[in-house]
């Protein structure tokens, strides 16, 4: 039984250290030559913020349940790290494709939002990445949402032209 292509993708990281040989290797070598991981500048500038620990287990579960869950699905590498501060905050690391760094950042400040419209358009978001793996469709749609919400929006004509 071979496995779809987008497990290629993504589950590296649970391959056994000795080969499977045959051509499921094969098939692997090939996925990952185009995977994500093996472009460098998606290791380049990495996301960094600080979130409070009750927010860490809200996002990632007890026990950072969901942290793997969450990696796979965005197409990223998390690094949380406990920082020793009086509020119990982790410091956050997410590197990967700028699109997928922009999703997180966008799901990270919407859960932890105080309005509600945008604490529930960030659940959503957790719901979403906890659940599938997110498309183009969701990562352009997280940007769109994104320029709205921060108050930026596209030029609709430049002055002198029609």
């Amino acid at each position: 039984m071979d496995p779809s292509p987008q497990l290629y993708c993504v589950s590296f990281l649970d391959l056994p250290s000795s080969g499977a040989g045959g051509a499921l290797e094969m098939n692997m070598n090939n996925a990952n030559e185009n995977a994500w991981w093996m472009v460098p500048e998606n290791f380049d500038t990495p996301f960094v913020m600080l979130i409070d620990e009750g927010q860490e287990e809200h996002i990632f579960g007890p026990g950072d349940l969901y942290l793997r869950r969450i990696e796979v699905h965005s197409n990223t590498l998390i690094q949380l790290e406990g920082w020793f501060t009086a509020s119990g905050q982790t410091r956050v690391t997410v590197v990967g494709p700028l699109p997928a760094k922009r999703w997180l950042m966008n799901m990270f400040w919407s859960v932890g939002c105080q309005e509600a419209y945008h604490q529930a358009q960030g659940l959503e978001m957790l719901n979403r990445v906890r659940n599938q793996p997110l498309t183009h469709a969701d990562l352009d749609t997280s940007l769109r949402v994104q320029a709205y919400n921060w108050g930026l929006s596209p030029p609709t004509r430049m002055k002198g032209t029609s």
